[in-house]
């Protein structure tokens, strides 16, 4: 005698198992396609299946092989636009998959400790991919035995060497920055960044230093400590730094900004003292966010939607089939000359009254 499911509910697993005479496990395997089951027990349990109409629970499934069919990604401040577009890069081609994507936002070191020690577990999530954030010695090895694959993007240091990652290489994008500047004639050019030695351990902001003095040595200019100015990652800390820059007694005729969000705050200085950009101040930032555009900002183009692309497609493999030796993509920026940025006697030679536009003008 045949099993009465109740009109409107929806067949169980529990349900087809009695119809076909069964155990659930056996269900299980059919479902899983299991080459253990029986033929004549392989139709029966399909027979039942179709006539229940049963439709397998797609998370059960993906539990049942070990799967949570879901990717992670542990970003800082991940409404910051830089962020954003990398995140854009990764759903884009997560999208195309069957997994679905959680982000965790990192804004405490305590929640970066959460993150880098919880998320990466097999009951959790398949994969994890982690932006910007570099582990530190302690997080190296935990990070290392994950029971998931982990894939690092713009995370740049010696020790990570044994990690799959996506680097951009930030000591060339801010070498290329400066040489622009000194290939307009600057000899004065200051750099602004974020703290060097924050909580968080960032790589880029260092990185770029290092760009920096590394062009500066290539043409024989001193390194001036006054020149370089570090502070928290805003508009506004920017705009305070630029304004002492600025007035210094010999101030720099040109400014590299770490991020374009903080080459907004140095075109805002800038303006609020009187000074003209590009004809008494050149101007270059780093990211090319989508605000770099509109403000005709010249800056270093790190193609983020594309980083979070390769970082996403990189992951996908490695859930595919481990590589036998870590995998590292390097993606080198590109200079983007735009309006901001001249030759240091240009004000003398054509007497220009050109300003930059900024947010709130």
């Amino acid at each position: 005698m045949g099993l009465a499911v109740k009109r409107g509910k929806a067949a169980t697993i529990r349900d087809v198992a009695e119809r076909a005479g069964v155990g659930v496990g056996t269900v299980s395997r059919v479902i899983n396609n299991s080459p253990t089951v029986h033929a004549a027990t392989r139709q029966r349990v399909q027979k039942a299946i179709a006539k229940l109409n049963y439709s397998p629970n797609p998370m059960a499934r993906h539990l049942s092989l070990g799967k949570t069919m879901q990717i992670a990604v542990i970003a800082p401040f991940f409404t910051r636009p830089a962020f954003v577009e990398r995140l854009c890069g990764i759903e884009g081609v997560l999208a195309q998959t069957p997994y679905d994507l959680i982000v965790y936002n990192v804004e405490t070191p305590e929640k970066r400790d959460f993150c880098f020690r919880e998320v990466p577990q097999r009951k959790r999530v398949d994969g994890v991919l982690i932006l910007s954030l570099s582990p530190r010695p302690e997080d190296v090895e935990r990070l290392a035995q994950s029971e998931v694959p982990v894939v690092l993007v713009d995370v740049n240091a010696p020790a990570l060497t044994g990690f799959n990652r996506v680097v951009v290489d930030d000591v060339a994008g801010g070498r290329q920055a400066v040489q622009h500047l000194l290939d307009l004639g600057h000899r004065r050019i200051a750099y602004l960044s974020d703290f060097l030695d924050g909580p968080f351990n960032f790589t880029s902001s260092r990185d770029r230093l290092e760009g920096y003095r590394q062009a500066l040595k290539l043409a024989g200019i001193p390194f001036r400590p006054d020149y370089h100015s570090q502070g928290a990652h805003n508009r506004s800390e920017a705009h305070r730094l630029t304004s002492q820059l600025l007035t210094l007694a010999e101030r720099p005729t040109a400014i590299f900004a770490a991020s374009d969000t903080q080459a907004t705050g140095v075109l805002e200085a800038a303006r609020s003292l009187g000074l003209r950009v590009p004809e008494d101040l050149s101007v270059i930032g780093y990211d090319d966010i989508e605000l770099a555009e509109y403000l005709q900002l010249t800056t270093i183009r790190q193609c983020l939607v594309e980083s979070g692309k390769r970082g996403a497609q990189l992951l996908l493999r490695v859930l595919a089939q481990p590589p036998a030796v870590p995998v590292q993509e390097s993606m080198v920026p590109e200079l983007v000359v735009r309006q901001t940025t001249a030759p240091r006697a240009q004000a003398e030679k054509e007497g220009a009254t050109v300003t930059a536009i900024a947010p709130g003008a």
